[in-house]
């Protein structure tokens, strides 16, 4: 009983080590996840003011797909 006891222990406290790193690892993807998200859209502004000191043509993201 004990040894089934411990072991049950010892995996609870395997688990709980991992759900914590686990965690950590979520967070960090969430901050880099954001980091991303503001440099893509850094990225969309910068080009669509280059697009517009082009000459004002029609936005490539504006423009239909070829294939319409």
């Amino acid at each position: 009983m004990t040894d089934r006891l411990t072991a049950a222990e010892e995996q609870i406290a395997h688990l709980s080590r991992i759900v914590d790193e686990l965690s950590e690892i979520i967070a960090r993807q969430e901050d880099e996840i954001g980091r991303l998200r503001r440099r893509v859209a850094q990225l969309i502004e910068r080009e669509a003011e280059r697009e517009a000191d082009a000459g004002g043509q029609i936005s490539l993201s504006d423009q239909r797909p070829p294939h319409w």
